[in-house]
């Protein structure tokens, strides 16, 4: 009989990349990549549009990725016509109709994904787990900050 382990590395690893897989699976039934999701989702959480190099900023500070993959995500955004460059505006890029339709089709699937996930977990556990794992993001940041 295995014991549960304790949270380390490999369990948050193994967990990530578990996820991981099963979102890039729903994200490809839309066409939709894991970079160019997170664009999606911080330039609609942003008011639907937002000054490019803070969106490659927040892109490369998140997924701990280079500024040119945060760009190449945006460029394709941008020519699959889910992105736009907003004219005379400061905002920059902003979402189009079809990248609000796309974001919303690939939020309902995430949606669903995470109930059948997280069903039947404690509450307590959860909110336990959230707590250990932004304090090791947070380590994290500052030791790469520190690099």
């Amino acid at each position: 009989m295995s014991a549960t382990p304790t949270v380390n590395g490999q369990v948050i690893g193994q967990a990530h990349y578990a996820t991981r897989a099963v979102l890039k699976r729903l994200l490809a039934t839309t066409g939709t990549t894991f970079h160019q999701s997170v664009a999606l989702n911080v330039v609609a959480d942003s008011g639907d549009a937002m000054e490019r190099g803070r969106l490659v900023d927040r892109m490369t500070g998140t997924l701990k990725i280079d500024a040119e993959a945060a760009e190449a995500a945006v460029a394709e955004l941008t020519t699959a016509g889910l992105l736009e460059e907003v004219p005379g505006s400061t905002a920059g890029i902003g979402l189009t109709p079809a990248g609000r339709d796309r974001r919303h089709a690939n939020r309902a699937g995430i949606a669903e994904i995470t109930a059948r996930l997280y069903a039947g977990l404690p509450a307590e556990d959860l909110a336990a787990a959230g707590r250990v794992l932004t304090e090791v993001t947070a380590r994290a940041n500052a030791v790469l900050a520190r690099a």
